[in-house]
This record gives structure tokens, C-alpha cells and sequence, in this order.
């Protein structure tokens, strides 16, 4: 940790009567230990500074950062909104619906929202369409040997994100890479020269951008075709207040980010934890044995229960989105502390989801934990794939695709009598911001 933080600036000094963690270097404040070590970061500053402080996220400005088990209470608060998001990363977020409030937010939403829930899900046969995909795609790692687990997660994500919108699977490789580039607008320096991350992801959004605009422009060419893009486009055409194609493309460029990014993380990260503990793969394959085939429907996800479990619990322990951002427009009061208007705030969702204070022995990867759970799933355990206090559009997609991961998995691997094995070190190269995933190195071997 000592390593991420600035030697030569160690002076203790306040903003807002809050005090400022010392350590931030020019131009970048905190990012290197925020992406590095976030962890950490907030345990040293919690001990050292009490539940309220600020953290220099560099080009993002400077975010009152709070502990306070109140402060997700910030996210359904009338007089907290979601613009900071966009003006963070104006060029990956504006537009979209995750940095808006009120009636704007809602039309947006209101054109994706029907055909991402279960039951539009099970109606356009998703399961169906993604279950020979996974599991032709986890046959191949089978046959392999060995993969490179984040990668080969990513890629087929993509796929499945694809399939899901009707856009030709071709160069996955390709929008992987460009989607990766586009990630770099939230934490890129305001200096536009080539090879600098501002550069590299403008661009990047530029290339997603005229291809979105091309599978538009078939999706209106060609209404009967099948696909979410299809759907999303009528759906803003027929809009009573006529959304411009501007918002639409922004959009689906969100959700394909979405879709794809924090999905693959969470299921390189099931498949870790699967190699280092192997009594969780035995209940696992025992699970799929028993259920025999690939779930297709939501309504088939209760007879898997083992295989849900590691989801939820995965998503608890290694949260996709570590961290939520908003802007206190009235001045506010949490716990003891005074917030004052026009305040960027930073909501850790890292700290609550493996908070003390919400699950019992939080350290622990527990599948007992929602085994033997009898009260329903609260806000907080479905809050890391989003942005804002509802469910994430795209939960019970990712539920459904990482449950249907999960058997595939298990049955393929089994059939040929082998099992997931780490091949490399865990802890080195993870990342914390501004998704959250493990090391790009980490390999398993299937053996």
C-alpha cells in the first residue's frame, strides 16, 4: 500500500470540516492505490480517519467517500442524483441512462427495460440461444487443457451478448480490445495526444459507435428479425417523446458494456474460486448430475441451487461495480455528518458487500449463507452489476447466464473426469476500478 501512496504528501488537512486521506499524487490523487489495493485503502482510511473522508480519484475530482451504513440509504434519496456519472466520463456516459434522473432516465429504461426482465427473457427463448453457445464454448477450454481465464470469460460473454442483440458474432477479439479502450475514459487524463488513454478510448467509442449506428439502421431496414436491438429500436420509435438515435446508440453501447465487462469478470472469478475450493466443485457437479442438462428458463433456475448460490455469493465477495458515485443537490445529513450541497459522494459498495455489519463472517466464502437464507434477497445483494438503487436491467440476464455457466461446466468437465485447477497466483494484478476483475493473467487448467 505504502507503495501506491504519495511519500511527500502526508500532511493531514480537511475539506468541508471532512478530513483528506493523505497519499494523493499530482494529477492521479488516489487512482493508483483505488484501482491497486482498493481494499486496503479504505480499511487505512476508515482506522486513521473515522466513516467520512475524501479520495482524489484524479480527473474524476475529489469524492467524500462514506462507511456509513446509512449511505446506501443515498441512493434512493430524492435530493442525491446520478449526473455526477456523466460528468465524470461525459464521453462513455453521456446520454445514457445510468447518469440520468427523473422522466429521462425513466423513457430511456422504459424502451430496454420489458425484454430484459424473466419473463420477456424466457418469451424470446434467451436460454434457448445461450445454452449450445456456453457449452460448446466450455468443451473447447476442456479440450484445451489450460485457458486464460479472463479472457476466454470475456470472449464468450461477448458472444452471448450478441446473440442476445442479433449483431453478427465477427471479431470478438476485436470489440473486446475496443471495449477495454473505451473503459480508459473514466480514469484518462484531460490530454488529448496520440497513444494517451483519451485519445485511445475516444476513438474506441467512435468505431462501437458507426457500427451500432449500422446494425440500427438494418434493425429499422429489417423490422421482423429477432434480437434485442430489434426491440430496443422499436421501442424508441414508438416513444411518445421521440428519443434521437444519438441516446439510442449510447445505450446499447451501454449495455453491451454491461452485458459483457462486469458479467465475465463475476464468472472468471466463480471459476476461481471453484479451482481453490474444492469442495465447492463437488457440491457443484453433484448439483448438475442431478439436474442433468443446461437450464433454459428462470423458472428452472430453483432446481440449482448450489449452482445460484456461488453466484450470489461470488457477486457478495468480488463485486463488479466496487463503487457508486452521486451528487448531494440539498445539503444532506449522514450519521453525524454534515454533507453539503453540490457534494460528490462515493458510496464503497466493496466495503458494505463484505461489511460485518450485513453478513455474518464476512471474510468467509460461505454458500451456506443463502443456502440456508430464509428472508428475501435485499437491494444491497443485487446492487453489484449497477449504478443505481434498482436492480441492475441486466441481473436476471447475468443470473440466468451464470447459472447456465455454472452446470455446463460441471457436466462438461465431469464427463471427461476432470476438474478446475489454479495454475497461477490470485492476488497479483486485480483491479478494483473502474470494474472491478481479477488478474488478465490468471490461468486454470482443467485436469
Amino acid at each position: 500500500m505504502d507503495m501506491l501512496l504519495n511519500p511527500l504528501n502526508r500532511r493531514h488537512r480537511l475539506r468541508h470540516d471532512i478530513p483528506v486521506v493523505p497519499g494523493a499524487f499530482p494529477l492521479v490523487g488516489h487512482l493508483p492505490a483505488v484501482v491497486c489495493d482498493l481494499p486496503r485503502l479504505l480499511w487505512r482510511a476508515e482506522r486513521t480517519l473515522g466513516s467520512h473522508f475524501w479520495l482524489d480519484f484524479g480527473p474524476a475530482g475529489h469524492l467524500m467517500t462514506s462507511l456509513d451504513p446509512d449511505a446506501l440509504a443515498l441512493l434512493r434519496h430524492k435530493d442525491v442524483s446520478s449526473a455526477l456519472i456523466e460528468d465524470i466520463a461525459p464521453e462513455l456516459f453521456g446520454g445514457t441512462l445510468v447518469a440520468q434522473d427523473g422522466i429521462a432516465h425513466r423513457q430511456a429504461r422504459d424502451a430496454i427495460q420489458a425484454a430484459l426482465l424473466p419473463k420477456g427473457l424466457t418469451q424470446a427463448g434467451i436460454g434457448e440461444l445461450f445454452a449450445p453457445v456456453i457449452r460448446a464454448r466450455v468443451q473447447a477450454w476442456r479440450d484445451r487443457g489450460d485457458v486464460t481465464i479472463l479472457r476466454e470469460t470475456g470472449d464468450l460473454m461477448l458472444k452471448l451478448i450478441f446473440s442476445l442483440m442479433g449483431i453478427p458474432a465477427q471479431d470478438l477479439p476485436g470489440w473486446h480490445r475496443k471495449y477495454r479502450q473505451l473503459l480508459q475514459l473514466i480514469v484518462a487524463p484531460p490530454v488529448d495526444l496520440p497513444g494517451l488513454p483519451l485519445r485511445r478510448g475516444r476513438a474506441a467509442r467512435d468505431w462501437i459507435d458507426a457500427r451500432l449506428r449500422e446494425f440500427v439502421r438494418a434493425a429499422r431496414e429489417h423490422a421482423s428479425r429477432t434480437g434485442l436491438i430489434n426491440d430496443m429500436v422499436s421501442a424508441f420509435d414508438r416513444s411518445d417523446d421521440a428519443l434521437s438515435d444519438d441516446v439510442l446508440v449510447a445505450n446499447i453501447r451501454l449495455l453491451l458494456l454491461g452485458g459483457h465487462d462486469t458479467t465475465a469478470s463475476t464468472m472468471a472469478w466463480m471459476v476461481i474460486e471453484l479451482a481453490r475450493q474444492p469442495g465447492l466443485w463437488d457440491a457443484l457437479v453433484e448439483e448438475a448430475q442431478r439436474v442433468g442438462a443446461v437450464p433454459t428458463r428462470h423458472a428452472d433456475l430453483a432446481q440449482c441451487p448450489v449452482a445460484e448460490a456461488l453466484f450470489r455469493e461470488t457477486l457478495r465477495v468480488h463485486p463488479a461495480t466496487p463503487l457508486l458515485v452521486r451528487r448531494a443537490l440539498r445539503e444532506l445529513r449522514l450519521g453525524q455528518q454534515r454533507i453539503p450541497a453540490g457534494t460528490d459522494l462515493c458510496i464503497p459498495l466493496l466495503h458494505f458487500s463484505t461489511s460485518a455489519l450485513l453478513h455474518e463472517a464476512p471474510d468467509q466464502f460461505r454458500l451456506a449463507r443463502w443456502l440456508q437464507r430464509t428472508e428475501p434477497i435485499r437491494p444491497v445483494d443485487m446492487l453489484q452489476f449497477g449504478t443505481g438503487p434498482h436492480v441492475c436491467m441486466g441481473y436476471h440476464l447475468a443470473w440466468l447466464e451464470l447459472v447456465q455457466f455454472c452446470i455446463a461446466l460441471a457436466l462438461t468437465m465431469h464427463e471427461a473426469g476432470v476438474r478446475p485447477r489454479l495454475l497461477s497466483g490470485v492476488e497479483k494484478g486485480r483491479r478494483y476500478y473502474p470494474t472491478a476483475h481479477p488478474s488478465m493473467t490468471i490461468r486454470i487448467g482443467f485436469s
